[in-house]
């Protein structure tokens, strides 16, 4: 293969992984709706892009179980189901229960020093209200407890589904009367790192859990009757 062919098979993966990021991130915050046409000629006008990159893009979404294909009407948005909430929030109470244990029996001095700086910054722009910077340092935080375990395997297992959480995280705080809400659950979870109490790590963290899938789903407006259960 020669060296315009490779530059030319790169730019498209390329193009195709931007595209692929871009609708995933629309469709995981509910900007693309459940049932809605992803049309190719809407998002290569968007992008500037040939019908190429677009068609790989859609197959990545369609791996991913976020789009669907149909034959002769096109790709439609499976987008986040109730059932796929409960699963990754089900799936993080487990882990994250254990991670928190372990980082609170784990964490150094200078890791706790780091964590109560990045608390420090989000009670900071709490109280600016500005919610971009609380969903960056909100995974900073998490990040950071992870980083405490002193654990790669566990790690590894809560880095590999942390885009999907992410976006989940990002639609919980849309709304500004949450924030100093979520800022209190953060408070008490970083408590128990100054009480050395892993019990009640785990209490708090699947306490602030449970709130986050409560307001991920009311945000992505996914309705379930159960969506308040243990809070």
């Amino acid at each position: 293969m020669n060296k315009m062919m490779m530059n030319a098979l790169y730019n498209n993966n390329s193009l195709s992984d931007m595209i692929f990021a871009a609708l995933r991130d629309k469709i995981l915050t509910g900007e693309c709706t459940a049932g809605e046409k992803i049309k190719e000629n809407s998002i290569a006008n968007e992008f500037n892009v040939s019908r190429t990159p677009i068609r790989e893009a859609f197959k990545q979404l369609e791996q991913e179980g976020l789009i669907e294909n149909i034959t002769n009407k096109g790709a439609y948005v499976v987008g986040f189901t109730k059932q796929d909430i409960e699963d990754l929030y089900e799936i993080r109470r487990a882990v994250e229960s254990v991670a928190i244990k372990w980082a609170i029996e784990r964490i150094t001095e200078d890791e706790l020093k780091k964590l109560q700086e990045i608390y420090d910054l989000m009670e900071f722009y709490t109280q600016k209200k500005d919610m971009s910077k609380v969903m960056e340092i909100n995974t900073q935080f998490h990040e950071a407890i992870y980083t405490a375990t002193n654990s790669r395997f566990l790690s590894q297992v809560l880095r590999v589904y942390q885009i999907y959480v992410n976006k989940t995280r990002k639609a919980a705080l849309k709304d500004e009367d949450r924030l100093t809400e979520t800022l209190k659950e953060h408070k008490s979870i970083l408590d128990c790192f100054y009480l050395h109490d892993p019990e009640k790590g785990s209490e708090e963290i699947i306490k602030h859990l449970n709130n986050a899938k409560y307001r991920a789903k009311k945000v992505m407006q996914i309705s379930d009757t159960k969506a308040g259960e243990n809070e």
